[in-house]
């Protein structure tokens, strides 16, 4: 199994490959709006859409043998991505460009990128840090994405395939239980709290809402300087949020390597969709959708790839309603087994840290998973068929 790296390098373009770049990228992007409108909305095969418009995109827009190519198989692959959702597929915007090996190749004697733009072949200058030198040495990659960042640079997203190591097997699992009021808590109790995270992007909300007045409002120079300003903050409060998800992942998966163990997390994808669906104050709302627990979840697994730690994912029903130390399942608040940040079971009478019983059950859920010989935390069918046999304890193997 191969891990892929993608490496955001910043090109160094002259200003006659400036123009080409951008030639491309609005070909690119009216090629697939082309094929969108023409190839009828089923139609996801990459195979099917390039027999029905392959000509037409050559000749109509300009492009390459294979860019045409690769616009056909962007178009497939959003088409399969929107079908999931249940939504349509948006205009694609002039943002970005697929390359394969035989339109783009890394030249690393002189730190440079071979792209086909619409004019020929061009040989740019990448602008590297030490990180991405490191990475590039001696590879020989095939694949990249050319793209316009909203502050007007291009870069060259370069895919790095890599061997990891083999992951460690082990019986240890360290659970992670992922919140807003702490946005992780493992089972070795260790916490990051969320307060700073909300802070900061409360002032970001409040900050950016004043500028959105000033722009509406404003003189003409006001109102320019205030999408400015607007577009630069949106960056910073990007970049603040990957750069603390960057390091509590760090830190959790150096921890697991060095007590060889594994980590589990919760499965929380579609929970926006239904949190979304519960009554709630505009902040709070904000504040939900801000949480960005699924770029944590990949920084862990690809980081936990690299160091050879499996990560797995677990159900995360009942994580908060059961006590860890008797495994009793609280359904309802009748007996009181939750208030605020603390847990009280109602059955063994364990009182503590509510995310820490969470990070603990999950904890036991990836180590039953994790078992060769099979899940030990079980109920028997009869318990689950009858209603009466709700909340009783589940029974250990």
């Amino acid at each position: 199994m191969n891990q892929v790296l993608t490496l955001v390098c910043k090109l160094n373009p002259t200003p006659e490959q400036v123009a080409q770049i951008e030639a491309t990228l609005q070909a690119f992007a009216a090629a697939c709006n082309y094929a969108n409108v023409v190839v009828k909305s089923p139609t996801t095969s990459k195979t099917t859409i390039q027999n029905m418009v392959y000509q037409e995109l050559r000749s109509n827009f300009g492009l390459s043998a294979n860019l045409a190519v690769r616009a056909c198989a962007r178009v497939g692959a959003n088409r399969k991505t929107a079908k999931l959702k249940s939504k349509p597929v948006k205009a694609f915007k002039p943002t970005s460009a697929d390359y394969d090996a035989r339109i783009f190749a890394f030249r690393e004697q002189d730190w440079t990128v071979s792209l086909t733009l619409m004019d020929g072949r061009h040989h740019i200058k990448l602008n590297l840090s030490q990180y991405q030198t490191g990475k590039l040495k001696g590879k020989k990659p095939t694949s990249a994405q050319l793209c316009k960042h909203r502050d007007g640079s291009y870069y060259i997203h370069i895919q790095v395939k890599d061997t990891p190591p083999e992951p460690i097997k082990s019986s240890q699992v360290i659970g992670v239980d992922l919140g807003r009021t702490d946005i992780a808590v493992t089972s070795e109790g260790e916490k990051w709290s969320g307060k700073h995270i909300t802070s900061v992007r409360d002032r970001y909300s409040k900050t950016r809402a004043s500028l959105q007045s000033k722009a509406s409002k404003g003189t003409r120079s006001t109102r320019r300087r205030c999408r400015q300003i607007l577009q630069r903050l949106s960056g910073n409060e990007r970049r603040f949020q990957t750069h603390e998800n960057h390091v509590i992942s760090k830190t959790i998966i150096n921890q697991a390597k060095a007590s060889n163990a594994i980590v589990a997390i919760e499965d929380l994808t579609g929970i926006r969709e239904r949190t979304n669906q519960i009554p709630r104050s505009k902040t709070e709302r904000r504040r939900s959708n801000n949480w960005a627990f699924y770029q944590l979840r990949q920084f862990l697994e690809y980081k936990g790839l690299g160091a050879g730690i499996k990560v797995i994912a677990i159900n995360p029903r009942y994580t908060s309603q059961t006590c860890h130390k008797c495994l009793h399942i609280h359904p309802t608040r009748g007996e009181s087994y939750r208030s605020g940040k603390s847990f009280k079971c109602g059955h063994c009478g364990w009182h503590g840290d509510a995310d820490l019983n969470g990070a603990m059950m999950i904890k036991l859920l990836g180590s039953s998973v994790n078992r060769p010989e099979g899940n030990e935390l079980f109920c028997s069918l009869r318990a689950i068929e009858s209603p009466r046999y709700i909340g009783t304890p589940i029974s250990g193997g």
